[in-house]
């Protein structure tokens, strides 16, 4: 791949390798072979059309031993790219250039500030700021001084182009904050954080660059002994950064460090994971999920820019090339309630049909000029349902599958946080990486996410057969990480250095993505109580103006103080719960809470008693939710203790019901 910058923004192109065309697959055996094993990193120049072999060291400094271990580590890395740029060259007819207009800095922090769910800070809006206030009194230091500092670009920008909009000064908003200590939304004290921007800013520019100032770390071999760590959840990552920074006690991570076996301490109010909320209180995660990014990225001096969407002709159907949200429509009229195209799910499916145990699945491609004729025959026969899937070999299916990923005119890692993937290798430490990536996958648009996750267990239950197909989690990482991340490099000029610093790094962070994917789509607690709180101060004003309304009409204040009471309050005893169950032959039972009384424990007592059709009921198909009080709707996981989460949500309701589509 090689990357052109113009006057007018960036040219994405793919250059080709000199030699005769062939179709690929048959001649691969595994790792590679003697023909191809020469072409590794360090060995070409790339040109703006050629590519040129070089004999000599490269021109950056690496020992002799760790020449052959980058060689040896990377080979499939290089080998996958080889194979794509192939097959490119057999789908040209389908390749246009993109070219990308870099957006200001106002522009890009405008579009930071409407993400964050904070656009009635500027613009026409900017009269009445009263409905982000209290979304910003919910900010632990560090977002707030994230949010402050976008504040004051756009303000400059808007100043400079001589706009006749409001600004206000949010640092009016945050003085309070500063001069004494803030308490987090479960309680918890947070060390004063200092928002001079200098402080955070790293040992210098060099540290927002793609390559960062530290060395670089290819992926551990798998028998490496691991250590285990707890993940924090319950505080701010960007807090916890920050008092990292000043426990001048804390040793730093060793770069030959394998990677932690991280895990998440039980709450005893529960995990809560992507796909738990209700939709008004998701989209309040994904505001403070982007502020909390933002923050951490500030905290630890890495650039986080957004990339704006390039505006290029789509194709509004069919199978490849196709915006996963224009290709879920179209799946959604043959199945409803589909969330993962259905071309997506019937590859994997021919992929697991062939075996999981080849040897060298995902490594070995399918011959160029046959995938370039399945892709044809899918377009036309998919949906028509005449197409032959018993033709389709098992690496022709996998050679598909990423073609798939790759075809996207939107990354699967989407636009707008493509380059924020990238820079996670620039983060001192593998918890703040793993942070940083939780962070992003909450970011991701639901389609973009859904996807994700089925890639990514797939890719597991190929790691799992290691023994066999030889692939072990380096090996996939290193074939999967150039579909995802290699064809939308935007912005990288073409040099050696860099690109080997690419390739090793979205491999490191594919290695992430899939090790500790069950950890990726959990929601961080603080985040889940900044929601409650929020809640909890919108419901203190709702209650405040209608009562004001009230008075106005002459109802009697008491009386509506009483019917504002909880349900629970009124008709249940202290320590106990009404548990609604409207589905079930026994709607509703009241239940004694007790210290080790679980959501499992009430699910059982209700599945206990059905009987006929309703009999026929399992584990896993219908869950027990905390409704209202604060929070919107939230599915509890088994192991939630329940008189904990009593304490914390008194006033919920209580339902038993299955998860919506």
């Amino acid at each position: 791949m090689s990357w052109l910058s113009s006057s007018q923004g960036v040219v994405l192109t793919a250059y080709h390798p000199s030699g005769k065309d062939q179709a690929v697959g048959e001649n691969h055996a595994r790792g590679g072979e003697e023909a191809t094993s020469s072409q590794r990193h360090g060995q070409y120049t790339i040109n703006q059309n050629s590519t040129t072999k070089v004999t000599e060291k490269p021109p950056f400094d690496r020992s002799s031993s760790q020449d052959s271990l980058d060689e040896l580590s990377m080979e499939d890395y290089w080998t996958e790219l080889e194979n794509i740029k192939r097959s490119r060259e057999n789908r040209q007819d389908n390749q246009e250039v993109v070219v990308v207009k870099e957006p200001d800095e106002g522009e890009l922090e405008e579009e930071w500030l409407k993400e964050a769910g904070l656009s009635n800070l500027f613009g026409d809006s900017a009269e009445d700021p009263q409905d982000s206030m209290v979304f910003l009194s919910t900010l632990t230091r560090t977002q707030a001084a994230a949010v402050q500092k976008r504040v004051e670009t756009v303000s400059q920008t808007l100043r400079k182009k001589n706009k006749q909009h409001h600004i206000p000064d949010v640092r009016d908003i945050f003085a309070q904050q500063r001069e004494s200590k803030e308490k987090a939304p479960d309680g918890t004290e947070l060390q004063s954080v200092r928002t001079n921007e200098n402080k955070y800013q790293g040992k210098d520019d060099q540290a927002s660059s793609l390559l960062g100032d530290k060395e670089l770390m290819l992926p551990l071999p798998e028998d490496t002994p691991a250590s285990e760590t707890d993940i924090n959840l319950e505080v701010s990552f960007a807090e916890q950064a920050v008092n990292q920074k000043e426990d001048k006690t804390q040793k730093s991570e060793s770069n030959d460090a394998s990677l932690p076996n991280f895990r998440l301490p039980k709450d005893k109010t529960g995990t809560t994971r992507i796909g738990d909320l209700a939709p008004q209180d998701m989209k309040k995660v994904c505001h403070l999920a982007l502020i909390e990014l933002t923050a951490l990225y500030d905290v630890l001096g890495v650039e986080l820019k957004q990339q704006k969407a390039a505006k290029i002709k789509m194709k509004d159907s069919g199978l490849f090339g196709v915006p996963l949200t224009t290709l879920l429509e179209q799946d959604q009229r043959k199945v409803p309630g589909t969330r993962i195209p259905l071309v997506f799910q019937k590859l994997i499916s021919r992929i697991e049909e062939g075996g999981l145990e080849t040897e060298g699945l995902l490594r070995i491609p399918g011959a160029a000029i046959r995938i370039k004729n399945l892709c044809q025959e899918l377009e036309a026969k998919f949906y028509e349902g005449t197409f032959n899937w018993e033709s389709v070999k098992q690496h022709d299916a996998a050679s598909l599958l990423k073609l798939f990923i790759r075809e996207l005119p939107q990354p699967l890692l989407s636009v707008e946080y493509l380059r924020a993937f990238q820079a996670v290798q620039n983060l001192p430490t593998k918890k703040q990486q793993l942070q940083a990536l939780n962070l992003l996958v909450i970011l991701l648009p639901d389609a973009n996410r859904d996807t994700l996750k089925a890639l990514l267990e797939f890719l597991q239950r190929v790691i799992d057969n290691k023994e066999k197909n030889k692939m072990t989690v380096m090996n996939v990482a290193m074939v999967m990480a150039p579909n995802l991340f290699m064809c939308h490099a935007l912005g990288l000029k073409s040099n050696e250095q860099r690109e080997f610093v690419m390739a090793a790094g979205t491999a490191n962070i594919m290695h992430l993505l899939i090790k500790y994917q069950k950890l990726l789509w959990t929601i961080p607690k603080f985040i889940v109580n900044q929601v409650r709180k929020q809640n909890t101060e919108s419901h203190k004003k709702d209650r405040k103006a209608m009562k004001k309304l009230l008075k106005k009409m002459a109802y009697d204040r008491e009386k509506y103080e009483k019917q504002d009471k909880s349900i629970n309050d009124a008709d249940v005893p202290q320590g106990v719960i009404r548990v609604q169950a409207p589905r079930l032959s026994k709607v509703s039972m009241a239940i004694q809470l007790t210290e080790e009384l679980k959501a499992s424990d009430v699910l059982a007592r209700f599945l206990s008693q059905e009987s006929g059709v309703a009999q026929t009921l399992k584990k896993g198909e219908v869950f027990l939710y905390e409704i209202g009080g604060n929070i919107g709707e939230r599915c509890l996981d088994d192991d939630t203790y329940m008189k904990d989460l009593y304490h914390l949500n008194p006033n919920a309701e209580w339902v038993i019901k299955p998860k919506p589509l």
